[in-house]
């Protein structure tokens, strides 16, 4: 009984890990279709947003009847909750994805991004899946070094967005006023994805210490303050 309940958490693991790649490929995948004007491909991540949200119902009804019969406590409580909410973190992450080939299918056959911000795009696009790969990577490893440097990796999406939004209150912007819409609503969905990812990160470190990543950080702070005083 035991072994089968720690191959139904293991289970849970490795669907967390399965709807980290399902929308860090959806990213990827809308970030192409809103640049590319791609109708078959923002309908294609559109419709795939729909095993991911299959994917969380199923973690989640696997996980309650997990609290139900086995009544855990401790580490193994700590990994049933913190996996309920990861999943709720992914599930959210699928639907930023979705949310930027809605945008790419709305605009079509034009595309919602000026050329003179692909590049932009384009780079928030890649680091947003590139994030959200290092938190599956995170949820197989348990690496909380790994976990926390996640935070550091979100200061460079902070900064594409704030750039987006320089070229926004430029008094040469030329775009009109439902490209300016688009466009802050796009550096929102990857400020947004990134965002999760770092939540799921730092879900892994409580997962693993008991701790917050927050007040861990804080301590090793203050533990390397006083041994360099």
């Amino acid at each position: 009984m035991r072994d089968a309940y720690h191959e139904e958490l293991d289970s849970i693991g490795e669907g967390l890990v399965e709807m980290a790649r399902l929308v860090g490929s959806a990213i990827g995948r809308a970030t192409t279709a809103i640049l590319d004007a791609d109708l078959k491909l923002a309908e294609s991540v559109i419709a795939a947003d729909a095993k991911v949200d299959d994917l969380q119902r199923d973690l989640e009804d696997r996980a309650v009847a997990l609290l139900a019969r086995q009544q855990p406590v401790a580490t193994d409580l700590r990994i049933v909750v913190t996996s309920l909410r990861m999943s709720a973190d992914l599930e959210r992450s699928g639907d930023l994805a979705q949310h930027v080939a809605k945008l790419a299918r709305l605009r079509f056959p034009d595309t919602a991004v000026p050329r003179d911000l692909h590049a932009t795009i384009l780079e928030m696009g890649q680091l947003a899946q590139r994030l959200m790969a290092k938190a599956g990577e995170v949820i197989i490893t348990k690496d909380v070094d790994l976990a926390l440097q996640l935070e550091q990796d979100d200061d460079a999406m902070d900064l594409l967005h704030r750039t987006l939004f320089q070229h926004l209150m430029d008094d040469r912007w030329k775009h009109g006023i439902e490209t300016a819409v688009d466009v802050t609503l796009l550096g929102r969905y990857y400020e947004r994805f990134a965002d999760h990812a770092v939540s799921v990160a730092k879900r892994v470190v409580y997962l693993v210490t008991g701790e917050h990543a927050d007040e861990l950080t804080q301590s090793e702070g203050r533990t390397g303050g006083d041994a360099n005083a």
